[in-house]
């Protein structure tokens, strides 16, 4: 018995030996400046090998040392190594940023990663850059801020649709927008607007309440998004509570808006005196002249003497507040950290009945349920509600209005009512007076509001396996409810052609939802480090739509359909696609000099033919860190050097859901229904693929005050999808095939530097990038752009090239327009004579509507409080084409349409030299598409314009705040460009898309917007 008690005291004596040798540590690691968790962080003991761990998503760790160990060691990439001593079980650590490196964290596919370790391209926009900016959409607030990304707003007007290239253009027919991302979510973006003009879905997404913006732009960042990735990928994190006293920050400005720029019209006595000299030309006597303009100046003799001078572009210009109000909650525990934010924001355009008004709410929670176990959710709902008008090839558009006669007068005399209100003969509204629909009867007379509820959100889990494991399950939904409720009345009957009033209704649900499901895995085993994902992904959009016409209304008190004797028309259909996914990505890390990632995705979409359904987009990268090798450590001038290079290939799904199938359309004959082919069917339809090589440096001087990237890149798209014309014996006209070959090649520089440091602060940031984009196969077919079809897609130019007759001039014998013939010759050589006739003119190559290059210019000044910066953005070498110039700059060749200042310059007698033709009343002379209306598109814009004064800390303390500032900003305060239009900045909404481009219809201008701003934290 005894020798019994004896083994099992010495057992225990061994067992409490062991324990003795050994002590448990546990502590949180944290960023020194803000207190941000710093997940991955290495966690070692001090002169002790094989013992270490890494903090998990909290920046918590738990350690088991031994128990003579002291001091720990904690680094991480882009912070200065640290050593704490061992006192007690707990020991936490605060690290800095070191500034010799390139530290900052930046958002791919499925995780993050330092920028020092990264073998990808990425551009970074913070969200404190581009908070309370007042534009309606967060690509607005980016623009001009990151290289190789063009950013064109389609007009003026707001809400509007907005183009992003990134990189070029990688299809002809198929999408070209970018993929959105927010919080791991796929995001919807589709236009579902019926009036031509589409709609930027990103309006609802409140822009203050975005923590950073990630732009993936080359294959190696981007192919983990496989199919969506080809046009780059936006990754959009909004922000998130940290642990701490809860904080309360309110925002607030107010300002105003007016158009960028004006066109000059001829005045009264301008316009009266050559349209009489027209008339002449054109052959009509001066009775019909007088005639006419008799009765554009309200039946009355005002017009002999001017007496109505009538600025009809100021007429569209309406008084425009602006204002936004945000309200943020924000902190938590250790365990549970949360972020609330509300907003209110009403922005009324410049133009005449155009405004946007919006509610939002977000709640960003976090919870950490216990040591293996993370959840939370990212939510947001809002209300955006939309007054629209009509698109830019309508009438009753605003800007339209310049058409209209100055010697009309605003208010008719005869009835004191808007001039074309009411025809005292009839009356009815007037069909002949003014000149042409007067787009201030429909602000009178009809509404279009857009409103869209939108609730947009994720809920997500984390369990963490094992210490280097964990797994993530997210699960999102994206529901859009858009309905669109519009009323033209009575009085515009002569662009409605209804006389009691037309009203339409429609309403949209669409329905995304998405889950992620992925392992990670991070290491550090010796020297190296391994970074590892793996998953699926499963998505599917339904859109449901209806809609409803009706007109004749008992009168304008009733705008609703349940009033409209005539039901007209009603329309109701359903579509969908699903997409289902699997994904990988593992990056390996030597040394902390030598960089490799290898990722691929498989696709699998309902949009492609049953023998291609599936896709695999694979890409590799590499990165040689040279700063960090023994020879470079001995100098002083470079701090940091990398190389890195990347291949791999992405894909553009971005079509209809259905161009594979044959499908099927029912219809109607006589009572009796039925149904027809209406699509002939294409199994082998496959994705467009592009093939990405980037080549990259990213260097930085003098311990990072001076720091740049540069990139060249070459992007190869093939099997674009495209709409192939089939023999008409087929009973169809055309067929979705994978046919032809375009490229995009180009350079990129972004270079940030330190200007000074200390009491007085100033940074300044420059970005270039040059972009062609060429299509080198389409097997001979040339395609089409809209409204005058002067853009065109070509083998061996670009995308949207303007293609058309050749304008020479006016003749100096006569006043004719002029073209050159170049009739080609051979041997590369056309023939240069002119011609009047314009069919003997040869279409050819006039101009190029894509920039030859972008850049952008940053600076941001601190002293004592103030703070001072702006924003200088250019777009250089592309071309305007004013489709609207064959009737406001033809000197009334083509109708009664007002004329720009520029026709005053027209052709008058025998051996005159100039470039404007004769003006002569419907005589045609030179309205045809040609060079002639091709202007210079470039400009420079001073985008953004900051000044504000934090004051100071112990004056806001003695009244129990954390922070009071106040600041002015300005938006596209000043452009400076050539071209002769409203503004260089458009692309009309009636007739926008892939081919046509830099084209401009009646396009209204941007919105300079001055406000003033409080921010004031509790």
């Amino acid at each position: 018995m005894k020798k019994h008690l004896l083994t099992i005291l010495l057992l225990c004596t061994c067992i409490t030996l062991g324990f003795a040798q050994n002590r448990v540590i546990t502590g949180k690691v944290t960023d020194q400046k803000d207190g941000s968790p710093l997940p991955g962080v290495s966690v070692t003991v001090k002169g002790v090998t094989g013992v270490g761990t890494q903090t998990d998503i909290n920046g918590s760790y738990k350690l088991s040392v031994p128990a003579t160990a002291k001091i720990l060691t904690f680094s991480f990439l882009g912070y200065l190594p640290k050593e704490v001593a061992i006192a007690g079980t707990t020991v936490d650590a605060q690290l800095g940023t070191d500034s010799k490196l390139l530290n900052e964290v930046v958002v791919v596919g499925y995780g993050t990663q330092s920028k020092r370790s990264l073998t990808g391209s990425v551009s970074k926009i913070k969200g404190g850059d581009i908070e309370n900016i007042p534009v309606p959409s967060l690509e607005s607030a980016i623009q001009g801020r990151s290289p190789g990304v063009y950013i064109q707003a389609q007009n003026g007007k707001l809400g509007q649709g907005i183009q992003v290239r990134i990189r070029g253009a990688s299809s002809v027919s198929a999408g070209n927008q970018p993929l959105y991302v927010i919080d791991g979510m796929p995001i919807t973006v589709d236009d579902f607007s019926t009036n031509g003009a589409s709609t930027n879905p990103l309006v609802d997404l409140n822009q203050n309440d975005i923590e950073s913006i990630d732009i993936l732009k080359d294959a190696s960042a981007a192919a983990i998004y496989g199919s969506r990735a080809s046009n780059g990928v936006v990754l959009v994190t909004t922000k998130k509570g940290k642990a701490g006293s809860t904080k309360i920050t309110y925002n607030q400005y107010y300002g105003f808006s007016k158009p960028t720029g004006e066109r000059k019209f001829l005045d009264a006595q301008q316009y009266v005196t050559l349209l009489r000299e027209a008339g002449t030309a054109g052959g009509y006597s001066s009775a019909t002249i007088e005639g006419r303009l008799l009765r554009y100046s309200a039946g009355n003799d005002d017009y002999k003497t001017y007496k109505v001078n009538t600025d009809w572009q100021k007429q569209i210009i309406q008084h425009a507040p602006v204002q936004n109000y945000n309200l943020v909650f924000s902190g938590g525990t250790e365990k549970t950290k949360f972020y609330i934010s509300g907003t209110y924001n009403d922005q009324k355009g410049w133009i005449l009945k155009n405004q946007i008004n919006q509610y939002s709410l977000r709640t960003n929670i976090e919870n950490q349920a216990n040591s293996w176990l993370t959840i939370g959710a990212n939510l947001s709902v809002s209300r955006t509600q939309n007054h629209r008008l009509d698109n830019d090839n309508a009438f009753s558009t605003p800007e339209q209005i310049v058409a209209l006669a100055p010697i009309t007068p605003v208010i008719d005399p005869r009835t004191g009512l808007l001039s074309g209100a009411l025809d005292p003969a009839t009356g009815n509204p007037n069909g002949n007076f003014p000149t042409y629909f007067n787009p201030l009867l429909n602000s009178e007379s009809s509404y279009f509001i857009t409103t869209d509820y939108r609730n947009l959100g994720n809920v997500f889990g984390e369990i963490k396996l094992m210490p280097s494991l964990t797994f993530r399950s997210e699960v999102g939904m994206d529901i859009l409810n858009s309905t669109e409720d519009n009323y033209a009345g009575s009085l515009t009957l002569r662009n409605s052609g209804t006389g009691n009033g037309v009203g339409f209704n429609s309403s949209v649900t669409s329905l995304n939802f998405n889950t992620n499901n992925f392992l990670h895995f991070l290491k550090d085993i010796d020297k190296s480090n391994i970074d590892a994902v793996g998953g699926m992904t499963y998505q599917r959009q339904q859109n449901d739509l209806n809609s409803i016409n009706g007109q004749q209304f008992p009168s304008d008190a009733y705008k609703k359909l349940n009033s409209a004797a005539d039901i007209t028309g009603a329309a109701s259909n359903s579509t969908s696609y699903s997409l289902l996914s699997y994904f990988a990505r593992a990056n390996y890390k030597y040394d902390d000099k030598y960089l490799l990632t290898l990722s691929g995705r498989i696709d699998g979409s309902s949009r492609f033919g049953a023998n291609h359904r599936y896709g695999f987009f694979p890409a590799g990268s590499v990165g040689w860190v040279l700063s960090q090798e023994e020879f470079m450590k001995n100098q002083k001038l470079v701090s940091e050097l990398k190389l890195r290079a990347s291949y791999g290939l992405t894909g553009n799904s971005e079509i209809g859901n259905f161009p594979s199938r044959g499908l099927f359309s029912a219809f109607g004959y006589a009572g009796v229904a039925g149904a027809r082919p209406t699509q002939l069917p294409n199994p082998n339809l496959k994705w467009e693929t592009t093939a990405t090589t980037n080549l990259g440096v990213d260097v930085g001087f003098f311990n990072g005050r001076l720091s740049g990237s540069f990139e060249v890149y070459l992007k190869k798209t093939k099997d674009l999808l495209l709409n192939v014309q089939v023999p008409a014996t087929s009973g169809f006209t055309t067929i979705t095939q994978n046919l032809g070959k375009l490229q995009n090649k180009g350079l990129e520089i972004q270079i940030d530097s330190k200007n000074l440091v200390g009491k007085v602060t100033w940074s300044t940031s420059f970005n270039f990038s040059i972009n062609r984009n060429k299509i080198t196969d389409l097997k001979g077919q040339i395609l089409l752009g809209g409204g005058d079809q002067v853009n065109r897609a070509i083998e061996g130019q670009p995308l949207g090239i303007f293609y058309t007759a050749e304008f020479a001039g006016a003749d100096p014998k006569n006043g004719d327009a002029l073209y050159y013939k170049n009739t080609d010759l051979g041997n590369g050589k056309r023939d240069r004579t002119t011609t009047n006739d314009y069919n003997q003119a040869v279409p050819v190559v006039v101009g190029d509507p894509n920039p030859k290059y972008l850049a952008g210019l940053n600076n941001s000044v601190s002293y004592m409080g103030f703070d001072f910066s702006f924003l200088l953005q250019q777009v250089h070498g592309n071309k305007i084409y004013n489709g609207g110039g064959q009737y406001m700059s033809t000197g009334f060749s083509n109708g009664f349409d007002n004329q720009t200042i520029d026709q005053l310059q027209s052709w008058t007698k025998a051996g005159q030299i100039t470039n404007v033709p004769e003006a002569r009343l419907f005589g045609g002379n030179g309205i045809s598409p040609s060079s002639r209306f091709l202007d210079d598109g470039s400009y420079i814009r001073l985008k953004n314009v900051v000044l504000g004064y934090n004051f100071p800390k112990s004056w806001v303390s003695k009244i129990k705040l954390s922070s009071v500032r106040v600041y002015a900003q300005a938006t596209n305060l000043i452009t400076w460009t050539k071209y002769k239009g409203w503004d260089p900045e458009l692309n009309s909404d009636a007739f926008s898309g892939n081919i046509t481009q830099g084209y401009d219809f009646y396009a209204a201008p941007q919105a300079k917007t001055i406000t003033f701003g409080l921010n004031v934290g509790f």
